[in-house]
């Protein structure tokens, strides 16, 4: 059992560590970095985004054919993690979602034609996209089974659609769309995903939901559809495959999603070490107390924890298997460390953290969301209880 990283692997690992150092982490400092929806201001990413093209580190989960760096799952992990040690590295790198989800869902189910119209774009940084599944009670959350969207029959080529989605991330600046919408009743067989251009219409931006923040770019947005039109030639996979869509898309987004929340969750400890290891009070360094060492040391076993979880996801995920509820423990302990992190390092740097002097409020913030995106804690939860109930002992199995 070998825990060390390939090198060529190792390589990309250093290299992303590098170019956040030199080209990202500077502008988290500078308010004039930030947009009104405090991410990263675009016109000043899309010169990061030149500089990360000519480095080489761009798009890693699309294959070199398509223009991306073609690693494995576990150079993701590998990478992402480097990634988001700034709040702003993910987008730098094209491995933010959802854009990260949807380019590997298209390069696994996407046609030739469909790839060159709907996934070349968006690997290339051209177009932004948004992956829109969620809808208002009672429609489908982390249900897809409730979705109530409806796609009818318009002549002998074409679908009509109606209904409602919201929290749709990056709607707000996004170009494709990959669309869940029912098409029957089947259970199992009633779901349809379908590729939209922003332009087309019969659809409608309703608002941008404001959340806590921080937003991703494009934000969270409610739509109404009211006779949108689509060919069947921008049907993903067949008629009836749309609850194997978002299978095959959300098992690896939610786990790139942990690949991410570490990183952010190992910045949180690198800012409240540095800063114990110089504030002092009554006569000591705070990193001589020993309540302050406990805590760290509890944050620090949890995130080592989460690395192993998400590698071993990522390592089942690249041998075939579907790895459910390997991504369901990762998701979970997670979103829950990272949001340990957040606190535990705004408590140690006291009004410093609370305040906007460093990201730490930034991190707390997003770090709540993690609990709910990709399937509320739960829902994971009642994966692994099922599984844990049909495998019994075989639940720990190596291998």
């Amino acid at each position: 059992m070998d825990f060390t990283l390939p090198p060529e692997i190792e390589d990309v690992r250093r290299r992303t560590r590098a170019f956040v150092a030199e080209h990202v982490l500077p502008l988290e400092a500078d308010p004039d970095s930030y947009d009104a929806h405090e991410n990263i201001r675009l016109d000043l990413l899309r010169e990061i985004q030149a500089r990360a093209k000519a480095a080489g580190l761009w798009a890693p989960q699309t294959p070199v054919e398509l223009g991306g760096m073609g690693l494995p799952i576990i150079g993701w992990a590998a990478m992402y993690e480097e990634a988001n040690r700034s709040i702003f590295g993910p987008v730098c790198f094209n491995a933010a979602a959802p854009d990260d989800g949807n380019m590997n869902l298209l390069v696994k189910v996407g046609t030739a034609a469909q790839k060159d119209k709907w996934l070349k774009p968006i690997v290339e940084g051209r177009v932004r996209s948004a992956f829109a599944m969620t809808e208002p009670h009672p429609g489908g959350g982390s249900d897809p089974s409730m979705i109530l969207t409806k796609a009818e029959r318009k002549g002998n080529d074409a679908w009509r659609i109606t209904g409602r989605k919201w929290f749709i991330t990056g709607a707000g600046v996004a170009d494709h769309f990959i669309l869940v919408a029912r098409t029957s009743d089947e259970p199992r067989n009633g779901l349809t995903a379908f590729l939209f251009h922003r332009d087309q219409p019969g659809w409608r931006i309703v608002r941008r939901i404001p959340i806590m923040g921080p937003e991703e770019h494009g934000g969270h947005c409610e739509l109404v559809f009211d006779g949108l039109e689509i060919t069947d030639e921008n049907v993903l996979m067949g008629i009836g495959d749309g609850l194997r869509i978002t299978q095959i898309r959300l098992g690896p987004a939610r786990l790139t999603h942990c690949m991410r929340w570490l990183g952010l969750a190992k910045r949180c400890m690198e800012i409240a070490q540095a800063y114990v290891a110089e504030r002092q009070g009554f006569g000591i360094r705070l990193a001589e107390r020993e309540s302050v060492q406990i805590k760290l040391g509890q944050v620090a076993t949890a995130i080592e924890i989460g690395r192993l979880l998400v590698m071993h996801a990522a390592w089942k995920l690249d041998q075939g298997e579907k790895a459910r509820k390997e991504v369901s423990m990762a998701k979970n302990h997670v979103a829950a460390t990272l949001h340990l992190a957040a606190d535990v390092g705004i408590q140690l740097n006291g009004a410093r953290g609370y305040s906007k002097d460093t990201v730490l409020e930034w991190i707390y913030r997003a770090a709540r969301a993690a609990r709910l995106v990709d399937g509320a804690s739960e829902v994971h939860e009642m994966v692994l209880a099922k599984a844990y109930a049909k495998e019994g002992d075989g639940f720990w199995a190596w291998g």
